[in-house]
């Protein structure tokens, strides 16, 4: 975090982008500022808890970072306050410390410094100001921290030894940006600096780390395949941003999977999972909001393949809470075979009632055999899954037993 000036223009979408009327803006500034010495508080008291590195630095070391997170909490208001005499420039925060500090601190530090402020001062909003306040304030910092971050990437850059350090802490910093889901035409900009011009349908994928951390290999070994690759860790795991290099492709799941597996030595042990396609690095959030869902989830099946989708989780997911995951489920397998009618969401729940026996279920229903057969046929041409295989007989009847819940 170097101290010294940078001509760093001020941001194109402060405080008025959010609230137009001076007097409104002014006042909520006037709360927000009034509250910020217990926001420091709050998170130099985070900082302790979630990063180990932070308790490692020395009192002053610490020190300048407390001070560096408090102006970056008085740099919120002033930029919220978008007043013409305030300095709004993001870069201004990084000026509190010593250029030497970042010998101590690298950027992937910074970026947890930034994340966990960014956390704690939307957490306390929540809690100190008023509810009326609440939800503009709660918008504006996130557009707050995607300033933040990229100013610090420029900050890094002064001190970066060569052009190749300073590409990846500013791909680590997209790809922070797409776990967040701060997506923006920034982010279309600063990926063109790495040569990112893939207009083909965007995948990401999480897995554990490898020891290494070898990204220059997977992003050749990606383009062997015909990708562009961004990678970078978020907190213990690895995120893969991949594209196919042909503005005509359209990859499913299953070629997703097949770059995965071909890619999988540069993960650590353990599954990967993969969102689904999504078109372009805009909508990359998608897919990697899923991910990282199937992420959390996948130890709840630990039988389960190396490389699977996110849509492979849909159980484990929606057991863990994941809304998203339930109403796919509801939407996509419930709805698709209670409209189908025939009597194939009774025989389903019949065949699993009956251990996945034909004839048992046909004696239930009081129909032949081949009747049952034709219906299990039939549900798994509606809804993709197949009531004979146990996994997906799995899926079948988490998506009733939610379906039901969630009908009138």
């Amino acid at each position: 975090m170097p101290g010294g000036s940078m001509a760093v223009k001020a941001p194109a979408s402060a405080g008025r982008s959010f609230v137009p009327a001076a007097r409104t803006r002014s006042a909520i500034a006037k709360r927000l500022a009034a509250q910020a010495g217990r926001m420091s508080t709050a998170v130099v008291a985070e900082m302790e808890i979630r990063h180990p590195w932070y308790s490692d630095l020395s009192a002053e070391e610490r020190s300048w970072v407390s001070m560096v997170a408090n102006e970056g909490i008085n740099g919120f208001v002033d930029w919220f306050a978008d007043d013409a005499e305030s300095d709004l420039d993001p870069a201004r925060i990084f000026n509190v410390a010593p250029r030497s500090l970042t010998r101590k601190i690298n950027l992937h530090q910074t970026v947890d410094l930034i994340r966990t402020t960014i956390d704690v001062v939307e957490a306390q909003i929540g809690q100190l100001m008023p509810r009326g306040d609440r939800a503009v304030l709660q918008t504006a910092i996130l557009h707050y921290s995607r300033e933040i971050a990229f100013a610090a990437a420029e900050v890094y850059a002064r001190a970066a030894e060569s052009r190749g350090s300073w590409d990846e802490r500013i791909e680590a910093l997209i790809v922070d940006a797409v776990v967040r889901a701060d997506s923006n035409e920034d982010l279309l900009s600063r990926a063109s600096t790495l040569g990112w011009h893939s207009q083909a349908p965007v995948v990401v994928a999480i897995g554990a780390m490898s020891d290494d951390e070898d990204f220059g290999g997977l992003r050749k070994d990606a383009e062997r395949l015909g990708l562009v690759a961004m990678a970078a860790l978020h907190g213990d795991r690895l995120v893969v941003v991949l594209s196919p290099t042909s503005p005509d492709a359209e990859p499913d799941q299953q070629a997703s999977i097949g770059w995965l597996e071909s890619l999988a030595a540069h993960f650590g042990s353990g599954p990967i999972v993969v969102g689904p396609p999504v078109a372009g690095l805009m909508r990359a959030s998608e897919s990697a909001r899923a991910a990282l869902s199937g992420a959390r989830s996948a130890k709840a099946w630990p039988e389960g393949p190396r490389v699977l989708t996110a849509r492979d989780l849909l159980p484990e997911r929606a057991l863990a809470g994941n809304g998203q995951a339930r109403r796919e489920l509801v939407e996509s397998v419930y709805k698709p075979l209670l409209a189908a009618g025939g009597d194939l969401l009774e025989t389903c729940v019949s065949f699993g009632d009956q251990g996945g026996s034909v004839e048992a279920t046909a004696r239930a229903l009081f129909v032949h055999p081949n009747t049952v057969r034709y219906r299990l046929k039939r549900i798994a041409e509606v809804t993709g899954y197949s009531p004979s295989a146990p996994r997906e007989a799995y899926v079948l009847r988490l998506a009733i037993t939610l379906g039901r819940q969630h009908s009138n």
